[in-house]
């Protein structure tokens, strides 16, 4: 596989004193800043109004008329974006959404993986030293353009995989209808995760919650189903069918019981439409997945009746009738009990 090309100065940084915040800019960014934020939006022939609201679109500080904080590298983004809308592929709104987009994803991936790196390189408590951060920047170094080269070929997989999914939701003879898919939604919670946090010290706490999600992806993906969103304790997941969503939940639960110690989790499923939006989805049917979580007992799947229907006569799975009851915000729900089935498929 041929290495990409690194940009002038990336990796050529003198560190042999101790590593600064100038330091770390030359090494993923190169050569110094050569503009203010007027020069930079002035050469590439993009509105001032526009180019401020990119920067902060993208998660970025806004800086002051007269410092120089602009590369060419800036520039050349800049120029590409006044093509997309010259050409009249995107406009304005576009635009900005897809900086949005572009500016939290990449935000939080470098979050993560930047403590993942010093993680791997820093002993835990350790303070940072002269010669830890001089190894940390080393190591980065010579890691970074097979990162950048990864991150693409993963971005472009991942783009992939969602076309692929929009086109299956279609029925033969259907239009694709990205705007309002109808998808079976999982919630899967760690019961009393309040009461288990506070008796773990920060370490501990971060082990529990990185192990459920790292879990729980994996299974998901295992399915072919889409990990929506972490929120610590929970995750949300969705699926193109409702038997790819019962098989990931049977699998959460036996996978996460397999550590004894560890908390109880209980999984909530809806099938019907919903609006994705931001990454995220919502509608009446995430909200009704949510609502059957809650009422779920530790260690069990309730599904929708929507989504019990869709696995009538399905090998694998039992499913059991419980008593109407109300939903908070959604009326009177009819859940069902999801179990694996102990006859033969």
């Amino acid at each position: 596989m041929a290495r990409p090309t690194r940009r002038a100065g990336e990796g050529d940084v003198d560190i042999s004193g101790r590593p600064g915040a100038d330091d770390m800019r030359r090494l993923f960014l190169g050569p110094a800043p050569a503009y203010t934020r007027r020069q930079v939006a002035e050469a590439a022939g993009i509105p001032q109004d526009l180019a401020a609201r990119i920067w902060r679109a993208l998660g970025f500080a806004t800086f002051a008329d007269d410092a120089v904080a602009f590369t060419e590298a800036d520039l050349e983004a800049l120029h590409r974006i006044r093509d997309l809308l010259d050409a009249e592929m995107l406009d304005e709104r576009a635009v900005i959404r897809m900086a949005r987009a572009l500016g939290r994803t990449t935000a939080r991936l470098a979050q993560w993986q930047a403590e993942i790196m010093v993680d791997a390189l820093i002993e835990p408590g350790a303070r940072a030293g002269e010669d830890a951060l001089r190894q940390v920047m080393d190591t980065v170094s010579r890691l970074l353009p097979d990162f950048e080269q990864t991150l693409v070929h993963v971005w472009r997989s991942q783009l992939a995989a969602t076309a692929s999914r929009l086109v299956s939701l279609a029925e033969p003879g259907e239009d694709v209808s990205p705007t309002r898919p109808r998808l079976a939604v999982g919630f899967a919670d760690l019961v009393a995760f309040t009461r288990v946090s506070r008796e773990l010290d920060e370490l501990a706490l971060a082990d529990l919650v990185e192990g459920f999600e790292s879990r729980a992806s994996d299974v998901i993906a295992a399915h072919d189903g889409r990990l929506v969103k972490t929120l610590g304790d929970e995750v949300l997941f969705t699926a193109a069918d409702p038997r790819t969503a019962a098989l990931i939940a049977l699998d959460l639960l036996d996978e996460l019981k397999r550590d004894a110690e560890g908390p109880d989790v209980r999984v909530g499923l809806a099938y019907g439409p919903v609006l994705p939006a931001m990454g995220d989805v919502f509608g009446t049917t995430v909200n009704l997945a949510a609502r059957l979580t809650a009422i779920a007992r530790p260690g069990t799947i309730l599904a929708d009746s929507e989504l019990a229907a869709g696995l009538a006569g399905a090998p694998g799975v039992d499913l059991v009738k419980l008593r109407r009851r109300p939903a908070r915000g959604l009326g009177v729900v009819e859940p069902y009990v999801l179990r694996r089935s102990s006859r033969e498929s």
